[in-house]
């Protein structure tokens, strides 16, 4: 199947969801908005569209029509608990960024797992699944079905949307530039929450049950997040391995509704009935973890960012030389870019930026700080 409308058509399209992407959207409403301007070139029957956390590569929230998030959990089984094609985690480490079903089975769909168990009971067919990469970071997947019995994605559809994989992953990146507006006051302390080996909710505290509420993915305040059910599922495949690369780490920062930032980490439990049972903490997220995924949000260098930070704690021109070893001329060329960077014209306005983006949300909740400098809850 070729692109569905007339070039200019889909060339008018593809602008418009550049625009988007570069219109400062939050990330749920960017991937509603680009989903159905896709739409009106490409043939999608269902969409799932998430955001990463680029350390882990775990999901942090997502967008998705209703027949996916029925089976969210199979799905997120099937990532992290067997081995399979087009698996995110790996075709986010290839060369390039998209593949189909149909094309790593050789049109063989009953080739893989994921198809036999799960999109064929579903009444899908092929996938079209891409890895969102800026300047080297991931920042989302996305993943495209047709219908059982409609022809697959075509060599055009796929080129289409890879030419459009960088600008959305822009988007996503940015949008954890824009903070959200709080809706109310949280509870500001931790919540733990443990599953059973099956992935079902055993019991939680009335800590984690507000977090949940807060971090519901996108059109779906019921069933248990996905940043949840990622996290639970990469503790289960660690279990019983003795070397696990960082990159796989149970933990995940996310961004929830309210503009707070979460963090979502988990552990095998052990004991006497609970064998196999994993818990899943979920707290606020502090100043020191959040900080470098928005200093990479900025696109900063590993100096630049090293810059920013000292910065940020008070330190002058003179003594982030010292302690960087570079000369006060050197600083200013870092601290220039980095303005370009951020859109700022100064080190107030830098600063500005960046607490703006940390601590706004906190605020707005009324939250207190607590004697590390991070809001410590009510």
């Amino acid at each position: 199947m070729k692109i569905a409308m007339h070039a200019a058509t889909a060339d008018r399209v593809r602008r418009e969801i550049v625009a988007l992407c570069c219109s400062g959207l939050d990330s749920g409403e960017l991937r509603r908005k680009v989903l159905k301007e896709l739409r009106r070139i490409v043939p999608i029957d269902a969409a799932w569209f998430a955001t990463v956390d680029p350390a882990t590569l775990l999901f942090t929230s997502s967008v998705s029509d209703e027949v996916l998030r029925s089976a969210a959990g199979r799905f997120i089984d099937n990532e992290f608990l067997v081995d399979d094609v087009n698996q995110f985690v790996r075709l986010a480490h290839r060369a390039s960024p998209i593949a189909t079903l149909s094309a790593a089975t050789s049109g063989r769909l009953d080739q893989s797992e994921r198809y036999r168990e799960i999109l064929a009971p579903l009444a899908l067919g092929d996938e079209l699944r891409v890895v969102l990469r800026s300047a080297g970071s991931c920042w989302g997947f996305m993943c495209l079905h047709r219908e059982r019995g409609r022809s697959g994605f075509s060599d055009s559809e796929v080129a289409y949307v890879e030419q459009l994989a960088p600008h959305l992953a822009v988007g996503l990146r940015t949008s954890l530039l824009t903070p959200a507006s709080c809706a109310g006051r949280g509870a500001g302390i931790p919540g733990l929450i443990v599953m059973s080996p099956d992935g079902f909710v055993v019991s939680t505290t009335a800590a984690a049950d507000a977090w949940l509420s807060d971090m519901a993915d996108y059109g779906e305040p019921v069933r248990l997040p996905e940043a949840v059910l990622g996290v639970a599922a990469r503790v289960r495949a660690r279990t019983g391995r003795e070397e696990v690369p960082s990159a796989l780490l149970p933990r995940a920062r996310l961004q929830t509704r309210s503009g707070r930032w979460l963090l979502v980490h988990g552990a095998q439990l052990s004991g006497p009935g609970q064998e196999e049972q994993v818990a899943i903490f979920v707290e606020e997220a502090r100043a020191a973890e959040v900080a470098p995924l928005i200093l990479e949000a900025y696109q900063l260098t590993k100096r630049e960012g090293e810059i920013v930070q000292l910065l940020a704690l008070g330190h002058s021109t003179a003594a982030i030389g010292q302690r960087l070893c570079i000369t006060e001329n050197t600083i200013q060329d870092h601290l220039k870019s980095v303005f370009d960077k951020a859109g700022v014209r100064s080190r107030r306005e830098l600063i500005a930026s960046i607490f703006t983006t940390l601590y706004m949300p906190g605020v707005r909740s009324e939250m207190e700080l607590g004697s590390n400098g991070w809001f410590a809850g009510r």
